[in-house]
């Protein structure tokens, strides 16, 4: 009980690191309501632990481990994925920037118009909002695939079976849903505030969310692409 308890609180930790969390912010910044950045951080976290227990529970029954290239080319493609996140991001930003018209009337009178296309989409994406986010649950399958080598090295030194191995690995996994529905939470609540009281202060937040998210994914395919290369 003790190592599963351990397990639990390292999937928990797990859902923190700045891979994870570049990644659910960039799902957020295209939410309508908190409660779908929550579900997204959900989603995340569900296609984390199913690819986790599904590569894990292979690999472990063959009684083998992931070669290194194979380990650094799914790190690799966590990280195109998350520059593509976050040029996305950059994407919506310039899509539901402010418009000025000017109209002019009969009587030779013209008074200005001021619009987004943010309430535009907003209305035309609204009807999708209670879907299952499938985009966040293939986004957390990629991050499961990657932390997989990872996670089997340290099963494999920790516990004594195949049958614990696998509990181990879906308790980790809970945790990581746990963990990232707080952090979607923790990110969602300060976001929506800004977008409804500041959309300038809103728009810099996702300027900043999206670059963060390229910063990472660059410096994720630089470091891995090297050592893959090399």
């Amino acid at each position: 009980m003790t190592l599963l308890g351990l397990g639990f609180l390292l999937g928990l930790r797990h859902a923190f690191e700045a891979d994870h969390a570049a990644a659910v912010a960039a799902l957020a910044s295209c939410s309508h309501s908190v409660g779908e950045t929550v579900r997204q951080g959900i989603a995340w976290g569900i296609g984390h632990a199913l690819t986790l227990f599904l590569f894990c529970s292979v690999v472990l029954s063959l009684n083998s481990m992931v070669p290194e290239r194979v380990a650094l080319a799914l790190e690799m493609a966590v990280g195109v994925m998350l520059i593509g996140l976050g040029l996305d991001v950059w994407r919506r930003i310039r899509r539901d920037r402010l418009h000025v018209h000017i109209h002019e009337h009969e009587a030779g009178k013209s008074h200005i118009h001021i619009h987004a296309h943010r309430n535009e989409t907003d209305r035309a994406q609204h009807q999708h909002a209670h879907q299952i986010p499938y985009r966040a649950l293939l986004v957390g399958m990629t991050h499961g695939m990657a932390g997989s080598a990872a996670l089997i090295l340290l099963t494999l030194h920790a516990t004594p079976s195949i049958a614990l191995a696998l509990t181990y690995i879906i308790v980790f996994g809970l945790g990581s849903i746990l963990g990232m529905a707080t952090l979607s939470l923790a990110i969602a609540i300060p976001l929506r505030r800004s977008a409804r009281s500041f959309a300038w202060a809103y728009d810099g937040v996702q300027i900043a969310i999206g670059g963060i998210s390229v910063f990472l994914g660059a410096s994720m395919l630089y470091t891995q692409g090297s050592e893959f290369l090399g």
